[in-house]
């Protein structure tokens, strides 16, 4: 894969902690055709699980494993993203091919798999800026289109039936994320909205109840796009996937227009008229259209709920990093933004039906 911007997060940096020789002996046991010698190299930035390319001459891999230190229990489970991809793989949706999975930490100290490396273009701006104005309707299509099918998979049928708990996902996330918060309080802080959120949102939540398998953190920089058509050939970063509610994981895509750009490129703020852009109600009608509903309901109570996690989830970044663990030296500069998205989630909440 190739990043549209060289200065991007993903650009590789030469440094690597791995056992190179332990791991090339595991890859020539594990890997079907796999010759060395390898090069390894990083992949910059990233709050999650450190990844790494490896070239040799007939091909290159990614490798990615599980972060040293003190881990959440549950969380950064490597096994989960290679299940989930072997499944979607072989149905023929848009990911890596998964060549092994390695839950022997003597290789290289925490379990790992290895994957394709999928050439392509990876946006670090959903403003898709690099490409013609005219052609940009067509790459947020086909986010949306690939979004759509992902979710139009029967779980059973993936061999996923046990991949979550079917049913009751709002309220299991909530849950989930007030406990994360509340665990990393003590050194990461606490805050008034979060708080006020945490007491809002079960109390309000939508009536609709769905399942399906569901990403968790779709957004432009997690897919590779083909060489030169507006087309998705990988989707990425699958650690947060799970059973869950289609419409909870679309409305944390299109939370990108009520984002600003310094976080993870939103669009606010953007003339998505004079950059040919969708709006936000053309892109949920796209999104609708694709799965047989009218109209998403509950909008406010589904941003607010969208905002929540996301702030939660950099409460955790901003733990992680405190604890001395993150993925990335910028973790603390990047988690900062966390109270700011607990107040756009109380913001949301109080424009709903039942504000608090």
């Amino acid at each position: 894969m190739t990043s549209e911007d060289t200065g991007g997060d993903r650009a590789a940096s030469a440094s690597s902690p791995l056992d190179e020789a332990r791991l090339a002996k595991w890859m020539a046991a594990n890997i079907d055709g796999y010759e060395g010698p390898q090069t390894i190299s990083r992949f910059a930035g990233g709050q999650s699980n450190p990844t790494y390319r490896l070239s040799t001459p007939a091909r290159d891999y990614v490798l990615r494993r599980k972060p040293s230190g003190v881990l959440a229990p549950g969380a950064h489970a490597v096994d989960r993203e290679a299940r989930v991809m072997r499944a979607l793989g072989q149905q023929g949706f848009p990911v890596p091919h998964i060549h092994a999975l390695c839950t022997d930490e003597a290789i290289i100290g925490g379990w790992f798999y290895v994957m394709d490396f999928v050439e392509g273009r990876i946006f670090w701006d959903a403003r898709f800026e690099s490409v013609a104005a005219a052609e940009r309707p067509a790459y947020f299509d086909a986010m949306n289109g690939t979004l759509a099918r992902l979710h139009s998979f029967d779980p059973a049928e993936l061999g996923l039936s046990d991949f979550g708990k079917p049913g009751n996902y709002f309220q299991r996330q909530i849950s989930r994320w007030s406990r994360q918060y509340e665990a990393d309080a003590d050194i990461a802080g606490r805050d008034d909205a979060m708080g006020a959120l945490i007491q809002w949102l079960p109390a309000h939540m939508p009536a609709t109840d769905e399942t399906c398998l569901i990403h968790g953190d779709y957004r432009a920089d997690n897919m590779v796009f083909h060489p030169i058509e507006p087309r998705v050939v990988a989707v990425l970063d699958w650690e947060l996937s799970t059973l869950g509610h289609p419409l909870a994981d679309f409305v944390n895509h299109a939370m990108m227009y009520h984002l600003p750009p310094t976080i993870l490129s939103g669009l606010e703020g953007t003339d998505l008229v004079a950059l040919n852009l969708p709006s936000e109600d053309e892109y949920v009608a796209q999104y609708c259209a694709r799965t047989g509903r009218t109209d998403i309901a509950e909008m406010a109570w589904l941003l607010a709920f969208a905002l929540f996690r996301l702030a939660a989830i950099y409460h955790g970044i901003r733990a992680r990093a405190l604890r001395g663990n993150a993925a990335s030296a910028h973790a603390l500069e990047l988690a900062a933004a966390y109270p700011m998205l607990a107040a756009r989630a109380l913001s949301h909440a109080r424009t709903s039906a039942n504000p608090p």
